[in-house]
């Protein structure tokens, strides 16, 4: 099917999904200072949607589910990512994602959580590949374009026999962290086998669009491993903390104090928005990586962290 992800230019770079990190507050904040290809939101439960459909929509008694759907149009493309081993609540949760205007679903089956995976759900679910395609196969009742998120493998690499099932599906998109459940992040990612990601998608589905993930440094790092493997694009993830200049190619080293400082300040007011909010501190993992790199940073970062409020943050920054 014709989708956005049919006019983007290659290599595509997109913001990975990472709970409590790239939430509505910080996908903003990036958005507004260098914006990737593709946005991807945390990923949301599928189970929990549907048995809170009741209360779908934004109303004065929110659904702290939908709230992590919330997203602004500097953030498009942007695609819900959800997560379930339930075709009946897929469908559901990949046709809400449509009736809150999310250009594309991504289906979550490489999370390691172990609560998910006793779900069969996230990494579980390479343990039961014969639920994988009809769990694609609901999603795409929503009538958007569907991708996947997955690993190599579980406990070894098993991409020759895992990757088939998922590129049959006539995937939009498929993006492959290059390590298995079992090795985590224990490991550098394996981008030696990226080539043969490429390889098996252009066997078993010419028109999707394959993407690598691990250890991504920068956009140049990105740029080289596109280049080196063939793959369509990269997605980075960690390179995002402290760096919302990430996806403008910026050296981080070049960013100064003020600007760092600037940038925390605004991520705090966007999360201080945030209806229900959060707890204050799930953005206290921000302080770290933003306040860094000057003399007396380590002493500012522990002020900070003593802080518990919007108020109390910009009493110390003082702005």
């Amino acid at each position: 099917m014709n989708s956005f992800w049919n006019e983007l230019k290659k290599p595509i770079m997109v913001l990975a999904p990472m709970a409590d990190v790239t939430d509505p507050a910080y996908r903003k904040l990036i958005a507004q200072t260098g914006r990737p290809d593709v946005t991807w939101t945390e990923f949301v439960s599928a189970d929990g949607l549907y048995a809170t459909r009741e209360r779908k929509l934004m109303k004065d008694e929110e659904n702290p589910l939908v709230r992590d759907f919330l997203y602004t149009e500097g953030e498009r493309p942007i695609v819900a990512q959800i997560f379930g081993s339930n075709p009946e609540t897929i469908a559901y949760a990949s046709k809400l994602a449509a009736e809150l205007g999310f250009d594309g679903v991504d289906i979550n089956m490489g999370c390691p959580d172990k609560t998910i995976e006793k779900q069969g759900a996230g990494a579980g679910m390479m343990k039961h590949p014969e639920d994988a395609s009809a769990i694609i196969r609901a999603a795409k009742e929503s009538g958007l374009p569907v991708s996947v998120k997955t690993r190599i493998g579980y406990s070894k690499n098993e991409m020759d026999t895992w990757l088939p099932i998922l590129l049959k599906e006539d995937l939009a998109a498929l993006t492959v962290h290059l390590r298995t459940r079992k090795e985590m992040s224990s490991v550098p990612a394996h981008w030696e086998l990226a080539p043969r990601i490429v390889e098996l998608r252009n066997e078993h589905a010419p028109d999707t669009l394959v993407l690598g993930n691990g250890d991504v440094k920068d956009l140049i790092d990105a740029r080289t491993k596109a280049s080196e493997s063939g793959l369509d694009g990269i997605m980075l993830g960690r390179a995002i903390f402290g760096n919302p200049w990430l996806f403008t190619g910026r050296d981080i080293t070049e960013v100064t104090q003020e600007e760092k400082l600037g940038a925390l300040l605004a991520l705090a007011r966007n999360f201080d928005e945030m209806r229900p909010k959060k707890s204050f501190h799930i953005l206290k993992k921000h302080f770290k990586a933003f306040v860094a790199g000057w003399p007396g940073a380590a002493e500012l970062r522990g002020t900070l962290m003593e802080t518990n409020s919007l108020d109390e943050l910009v009493a110390v920054l003082g702005k």
